[in-house]
């Protein structure tokens, strides 16, 4: 059986690092560089010939160019005859160009889909897509990751009330994602019907169900801006809810989003570490991280699950 050998790209150092401590394997050199010209140079210091390769890279910050550092990197290992390519991506990038929704608009993820096809890659291993159609736009196997299981944990460990709260999905589309977590916490659930007039502008929102005299807790998987949970938390404070937390997949947080979240009444933004929070945690006190690398931790082959599983019993609830 081929080893596996583990590489870092340079979006998320430290997500790379947990990964590989919890399974007891050391991270491939990686030496990254960029010429005058910006074009990307990678260069891999160990040999792959007939090794199960996986590569981790976010998509964040500056989402094209490690994207294009993503392809090179799965490129250079199939030239250099790696068994299997497999590309661990927790934030999938262009995500939300998922669909053709208007005339002419592409659909940027089906291109995203096709690169990572032609560059070699074999397998795919996301968490949370925006949209779970976009498992269908690969010829290669897909593994969508859920990272409710360490939701639900952080829920019972830090939401004393959490008996009494009400899940909120910030829109219809995340309806499915609330009702199994009301359905695990035995709790009901709410959402909020929103329109936008144009893109991360929410014009007006609807909520439906009954939030009065509980902790709401919003969840969704990504937030960009920010606009629609802190307009959600003001609607669900207004109709009487005691305390709004919000929980997010992936804290994208960009342009005024730290303002909005400081600004906003929640008792706490909850992220995982799909994308770094480190800088935006400096300048908000409300934003809280939730670890996801066991998760992606157990998708490696068998021969390192004994490892993982020693490791992940000790602190998943069972429920």
């Amino acid at each position: 059986m081929p080893s596996i050998v583990l590489f870092s790209s340079s979006s998320h150092q430290d997500l790379s690092q947990k990964v590989a401590d919890r399974l007891g394997l050391e991270l491939g050199k990686v030496v990254t560089k960029k010429f005058r010209n910006q074009e990307t140079s990678v260069e891999i210091d160990k040999s792959v010939r007939g090794e199960d390769v996986y590569i981790i890279q976010s998509s964040c910050v500056e989402i094209n160019d490690n994207m294009m550092e993503l392809l090179i990197m799965i490129n250079a290992c199939k030239i250099a005859s790696s068994s299997r390519v497999t590309a661990v991506i927790p934030c999938f990038p262009y995500a939300r160009q998922d669909k053709n929704d208007k005339s002419h608009a592409p659909i940027s993820a089906k291109l995203v889909a096709n690169m990572l096809s032609v560059a070699g890659a074999d397998h795919i291993i996301t968490m949370d897509l925006h949209a779970s159609q976009i498992q269908g736009f690969f010829d290669i196997p897909v593994d969508n990751l859920y990272a409710e299981p360490a939701v639900l944990q952080w829920i019972r460990e830090n939401i004393a009330e959490w008996r009494n709260c009400i899940i909120v999905s910030p829109d219809a589309g995340g309806a499915k994602r609330v009702t199994s977590i009301a359905d695990r916490l035995n709790v009901e659930f709410a959402l909020i019907h929103k329109e936008r007039k144009k893109a991360n502008e929410v014009d007006s929102m609807v909520l439906v169900g009954d939030v009065k005299d509980r902790v709401a807790i919003l969840v969704d998987d990504m937030a960009d801006t920010c606009g629609t949970i802190c307009h959600a938390a003001d609607k669900l404070l207004s109709a009487g809810a005691t305390k709004v937390y919000a929980i997010l997949t992936h804290g994208i947080f960009s342009g005024p989003a730290i303002s909005r979240i400081n600004n906003a009444a929640f008792e706490a933004v909850v992220v995982t570490n799909t994308i770094p929070q480190e800088d935006k945690m400096k300048h908000c006190s409300k934003i809280q991280v939730i670890d996801i690398s066991m998760i992606l931790a157990e998708v490696t082959p068998t021969k390192h699950r004994a490892l993982f599983w020693a490791l992940f019993s000790s602190i998943v609830v069972i429920v």
